[in-house]
C-alpha cells in the first residue's frame, strides 16, 4: 500500500490527538483523585457509584439523625416519668405517714402543703416536650396533654367505659356535721328547746365508681352491661344529684341509696350503687358506659381525647360540629386505637419510640390525691373544733357546771367526728398506699421498656455505625483512585505526549528535497 507523507502527518496528528486526551484524563483523574469523571468513561463504575452513594446516604441519615433524634426523645420521656416516679413516690411516704396514728396537727398541715404541690406538679410532667413536640400525645405532638390555664369554657361530651372488678371500691360517706357553738345561747339552746339536738355526724359504706372527673354537667345515659356483652334487666334506676348535701337533703339527711338502685353525684364524679345493686355487678363481671358533659377545666386537667372517645362541643346546641371536633380512642368493637410513633433507624428495621399516658397514668391518680388532701383537710377542721371546745371550757365566762356539762356534750359530739374522720384518713391512706405502689410499678415498667429500646438504639447504632464504615470504604474503592498509580500513569501520558510531538516535529524536516 502506498503511504504519502500526508497519511504520515494525519497518523502523527491522531497519536499527538489521543496522547493529548490521555493526558488530559490522567491529569482530570488525578486533580479529583477519581476514577471516573462522567458515567461515560466506565458505565460499571459509574451504575456501582450510585448504588453506593444511595446506600450511604440512607446509612449517614439512620446514623446522624434518626438515631440520635429518637435517642432524645426517650431520654426526655424516660426524664419526665422518673419525676413522675418520684412524685409518687413522695406521695407514699405522705400515705404511709398518715396511715399512722402518730401525726399531730402541725404533721397534718405540712401534709396537706406537700400534696397540694406535688398534685400541681403531677400532670405538669405530662407536658414534657422534645423539640416543641410533647411526647406523651401520640402524633399530635402539637398539643398539650394537660390544660395550661383555667378553661371554664371548653366543653366535651365524653365516653367511659368502667371495668366493675378494676375499678370498683368501696367507700365511706358521712351525713352531718358537727357545728359547735360561739355563744352561751348556742351552747344552751339544746337544753331550752326540745327541737333544737346537738349536731351529730354518721357514717355509711358503699361502693362506688369514680369518674376521671368532678364537675360534671349533665349525665346522658349510663349503661350496665354483663359479661358476655348483655345488659342488666332491668336497667337501674339512677338518680342524679348535684352535690353530696343535696343527696343527703333528699334522704331526710343521711346518705343513702335504694338496694337495686345507684345514685351519681355531679359535683365529685362518683356513681354509687345500692349493696344488691353491687353484688349484682360484681358477680357479673358487668361494665358500666357512661356518657356525659362536662363544661369547664382547671390548669392541670388532662384532656380527654388522650383517654376517651369523646367529642369537643362547639356550641350548646351542638349543631356546629365538625370531623375536627370527634376523637376517637376505641373502634367500634372496643379496640384501643394505637397513636404510635415510629422511626426508622436501619434498612428494614423500625422502633417505636414514644410513650402515650393513657398507658403510664391517668386522672386517677391526680383524683387520689386530692382526696387525700380532702381527708386531711376534715381531720385537720375537726382537731380545730375541739381545741376551740377546750378552750371555751377553760373560759371564765363558762365556768358554771351547767355550762361545763353541755360543753363536754358538745365536746363529745366533736371527738365523734374528730375519730370518724381521723380513722377515715388513716384507713384512707392505707389504700393508697396500694393504689401508689401499683403506679409506680406501671411507671417503672415504664421506664425499664424506655431503657431497653434505648439500648436496642445503642445497639443499632454501633451496627449502622459500621455498615456506614464498610459503605464508606466499598465507595472509595470504587470511586476513587490511588494518587501515587495516577502519578506513574500521568508521567507515563506525558512523556508519551512529548515524544509525540517529537516525532511529528522529525517527519516534519524530511522532504523529497533532501533527496535529489
Amino acid at each position: 500500500m502506498r503511504v504519502t507523507n500526508k497519511m504520515i502527518m494525519n497518523n502523527a496528528a491522531s497519536n499527538i490527538n489521543s496522547t493529548k486526551e490521555i493526558v488530559n484524563k490522567r491529569n482530570t483523574q488525578m486533580t479529583s483523585q477519581k476514577k471516573i469523571d462522567k458515567p461515560s468513561d466506565d458505565p460499571v463504575i459509574a451504575v456501582r457509584s450510585l448504588r453506593l452513594s444511595t446506600t450511604l446516604a440512607q446509612v449517614t441519615q439512620y446514623y446522624d439523625k434518626n438515631i440520635p433524634d429518637a435517642t432524645q426523645w426517650i431520654s426526655v420521656t424516660e426524664t419526665a416519668l422518673i419525676n413522675i416516679r418520684d412524685i409518687g413516690k413522695d406521695c407514699k411516704e405522705i400515705a404511709v405517714a398518715g396511715s399512722t396514728d402518730t401525726v399531730n396537727q402541725d404533721d397534718r398541715k405540712t401534709m396537706i402543703t406537700q400534696l397540694e404541690a406535688l398534685q400541681k406538679q403531677l400532670y405538669a410532667e405530662g407536658n414534657s416536650d422534645y423539640a416543641n413536640r410533647t411526647v406523651f400525645t401520640g402524633y399530635r405532638t402539637n398539643c398539650n396533654l394537660t390544660f395550661t390555664e383555667d378553661d371554664p369554657n371548653t366543653k366535651y361530651q365524653i365516653n367511659q367505659s368502667l371495668s366493675i372488678e378494676d375499678l370498683m371500691e368501696e367507700h365511706r360517706y358521712y351525713s352531718g356535721e358537727v357545728i359547735i357553738p360561739t355563744t352561751e345561747e348556742e351552747l344552751l339552746k339544746p337544753s331550752l328547746d326540745p327541737t333544737v339536738a346537738i349536731s351529730d355526724i354518721t357514717q355509711t359504706n358503699f361502693y362506688r365508681l369514680r369518674m376521671n372527673y368532678n364537675e360534671i354537667d349533665t349525665v346522658n345515659s349510663v349503661t350496665f352491661t354483663l359479661k358476655g356483652g348483655t345488659e342488666l334487666n332491668p336497667s337501674p334506676t339512677v338518680t342524679v344529684y348535684e352535690d353530696q348535701a343535696a343527696w343527703a337533703d333528699a334522704n331526710a339527711g343521711v346518705k343513702t341509696v335504694a338496694d337495686d338502685a345507684a345514685v351519681f353525684i355531679r359535683k365529685t364524679g362518683e356513681l354509687i350503687f345500692g349493696n344488691t345493686l353491687a353484688a349484682s355487678l360484681k358477680e357479673g363481671n358487668a361494665t358500666v358506659d357512661i356518657q356525659y358533659e362536662k363544661q369547664g377545666f382547671s390548669e392541670g386537667e388532662l384532656r380527654p381525647e388522650y383517654y376517651y372517645n369523646c367529642t369537643k362541643l362547639v356550641d350548646e346546641t351542638r349543631a356546629n360540629l365538625t370531623s375536627n371536633n370527634v376523637y376517637t380512642k376505641f373502634d367500634d368493637e372496643g379496640n384501643r386505637i394505637y397513636f404510635d410513633i415510629e422511626y426508622t433507624i436501619a434498612a428494614n428495621q423500625t422502633i417505636n419510640i414514644n410513650t402515650e399516658a393513657c398507658d403510664v397514668f391517668d386522672s386517677s391518680v391526680q383524683r387520689d390525691v386530692g382526696e387525700m388532701i380532702d381527708a386531711v383537710q376534715r381531720v385537720v377542721k375537726a382537731y380545730d373544733k375541739l381545741s376551740t371546745l377546750d378552750d371555751m371550757m377553760r373560759e371564765t365566762q363558762y365556768a358554771s357546771d351547767t355550762d361545763q356539762e353541755w360543753l363536754q356534750k358538745w365536746k363529745d359530739a366533736a371527738q365523734k367526728e374528730y375519730d370518724y374522720y381521723n380513722d377515715n384518713m388513716q384507713k384512707l391512706f392505707n389504700t393508697e398506699i396500694g393504689k401508689l405502689t401499683e403506679y409506680y410499678d406501671t411507671i417503672t415498667l415504664a421506664i425499664t421498656d424506655l431503657g431497653c429500646k434505648g439500648q436496642s438504639l445503642e445497639l443499632t447504632k454501633t451496627r449502622v455505625g459500621d455498615q456506614k464504615e464498610t459503605v464508606q470504604e466499598l465507595q472509595s474503592n470504587n470511586d476513587d483512585i490511588d494518587l501515587s498509580q495516577i502519578i506513574i500513569q500521568y508521567t507515563a501520558a506525558y512523556t508519551a505526549y512529548q515524544s509525540s510531538l517529537t516525532a511529528a516535529g522529525k517527519l516534519g524536516d524530511s522532504t523529497l528535497l533532501n533527496y535529489i
